[in-house]
């Protein structure tokens, strides 16, 4: 399709950019990606541009699902479950699944996949995939790298590879095709041993990163070799995902849910070191100004649930193991280190009591949808992570950051690996917020860094995060990422202009006049 209207559809995401496509393809099987892949390579050798974006609900808050040359739309065929061995516990899929409806098949066989995202009802697969996506229940399980075992991917020329963990054997008998595929392995392994202590001395010690690439997982000790880990979360600029095989998790909708609220963010933070050893399936946490804003904005929501005054922070803590008595013994330990720091306690088993309480959490979605005059929330610095053990000095940062620009705060994300998400209210009609929007930014990611965080936890880098991966790894690695990404991409026809060699100065002119996600509004996103 090139109409106009379908081109304006397409040019934007749940970022605040935008940008329009040329063409939009709606491939029913990988031979059309293929042709797709060949068509820009072969354009490309002959001088001319044409860039490929593959895009699943276009639900990326960092602008990865969007381009200037040919979008491929992958939900609108590629949507299937190929296989489904519940006993062996994997299933092969397409990109373009609805995330929510493969969870809801899961369901019916006793297992699921842990780390979904809060938007699993209308985002895809393939958009969990590209960001190396995460959520709730990460604390526990990890991200969605550790649950992809295998690969099918469409190179920038066209060709196919299979990904997966090789032998050394095998990683030689690759390295020894005269194909392009060859050159990738070769390369590859020439990278990794030549920075090995590079790599080693620029390792993030946070809980959960989907920043750059990961060159960390791709070798082992005994000389094997894996490229999964290196095209989840590389957002489409290293290759087209075609399917995926993912392992799953043994399901346990009988859990044990604590809500406690704290009165001091150092308490909060101490409570939450002493949890993780336990192994909650989450921990959760909101803070009092967005209590304060819900309050004021849909007062009724949290009607007779949260008491007042608000606490400073609100801790909900869930255990779902599936041996009733490991459940019953974690929950009993959790809720002594609870009692012994917060204000009050509260626990429950009953699942409509738990859906209330679960309601403080997800009332952070308020944040998303409700406009404060003119000024909508801005998915710009929502996505830091710090060391676990920095939680309390991360929040009371914020807050100053905030203070410092004379914005309003609200707080909510993964307690238990220091993840947390703010989208401060601007208006983007105004000059002097868009300006504040760069200002707040390269403030905000600065700090993060300067706390031995990562920019992403779990929402990627995209256009808005790609400027800060030079600081985040510094210049050595990041020139690593580039050769990476020039070796995968020499055309540079995938997605470019995310994550490498995108600048603040290119992101300016793509910033949106106004603010909205409202292709979303059939689903009411959670945050």
């Amino acid at each position: 399709m090139t109409s106009t209207d379908a081109r304006e559809y397409f040019s934007t995401d749940g970022s605040i950019f935008k940008l329009a496509p040329q063409i939009i393809v709606y491939p029913r099987a990988e031979n059309d990606i293929r042709k797709t892949a060949r068509f820009a390579w072969q354009l490309a050798e002959r001088g001319r541009s044409m860039p490929i974006t593959a895009r699943g609900s276009g639900t990326d808050q960092g602008g990865a699902a969007i381009g200037s040359g040919i979008m491929i739309v992958f939900p609108a065929h590629m949507n299937k479950i190929l296989s489904l061995d519940s006993n062996k516990g994997f299933m092969v899929v397409q990109p373009g699944i609805n995330y929510g409806k493969l969870q809801q098949t899961l369901h019916t066989h006793g297992v699921f996949l842990p780390p979904y995202p809060a938007s699993l009802e209308y985002t895809t697969i393939g958009g969990a995939l590209a960001n190396n996506a995460a959520g709730e229940k990460s604390v526990k399980y990890g991200v969605t790298k550790d649950y992809v075992s295998q690969l099918r991917v469409v190179l920038s020329n066209g060709e196919v590879i299979n990904t997966g963990r090789l032998n050394k054997r095998e990683v030689s008998r690759k390295m020894g095709l005269a194909t392009f595929e060859g050159e990738i392995y070769r390369t590859i392994d020439a990278i990794l041993t030549e920075n090995k202590v590079l790599l080693q001395q620029n390792k993030l010690l946070t809980s959960k990163n989907a920043a750059g690439y990961d060159l960390w997982g791709i070798g082992a000790k005994d000389g094997s070799m894996d490229l999964t880990p290196l095209f989840i979360g590389s957002q489409g600029t290293l290759g087209i995902i075609t399917e995926a095989r993912l392992e799953s998790e043994v399901y346990n909708p009988k859990t044990t849910l604590l809500v406690a609220l704290f009165d001091s963010i150092e308490n909060a933070t101490q409570a939450v070191l002493k949890l993780r050893p336990l192994e909650p399936s989450a921990i959760e946490l909101v803070d009092d100004h967005l209590l304060n804003f819900i309050d004021t904005h849909n007062p009724n929501q949290l009607k007779n649930i949260v008491p007042k005054p608000f606490p400073k922070i609100i801790l909900l803590v869930e255990f779902d193991d599936t041996l009733r008595r490991v459940q019953k013994r974690r929950s009993k330990k959790a809720k002594k280190i609870l009692e012994a720091n917060a204000r009050e306690v509260r626990i429950a088993q009953d699942e409509h009591l738990q859906e209330d309480f679960w309601k403080i959490r997800h009332s952070a979605a308020a944040i998303l949808w409700q406009n404060v005059g003119t000024k909508k929330a801005l998915p710009i610095v929502e996505d830091g992570i710090v060391p676990p053990e920095r939680l309390a000095e991360f929040l009371h940062k914020s807050y100053d950051l905030f203070k410092q620009f004379n914005l309003d705060i609200a707080v909510w994300g993964h307690a238990g690996n220091a993840n947390l998400h703010m989208q401060p209210f601007l208006d983007l009609n105004q000059l002097g917020d868009r300006q504040t929007v760069f200002k707040l930014m390269d403030a905000y990611y600065k700090m993060v860094v300067e706390m031995g965080g990562s920019t992403s936890a779990e929402h990627n880098d995209g256009r808005l995060r790609g400027p800060y991966l030079k600081s985040l790894y510094g210049n050595e690695v990041y020139e690593l990422f580039r050769k990476v990404k020039q070796l995968f991409d020499p055309y540079n026809t995938l997605n470019p202009g995310v994550k490498i060699d995108v600048t603040i100065q290119d992101l300016q002119p793509l910033i949106r006049h106004e603010y909205s996600i409202s292709h979303l509004y059939d689903h009411m996103p959670r945050t």
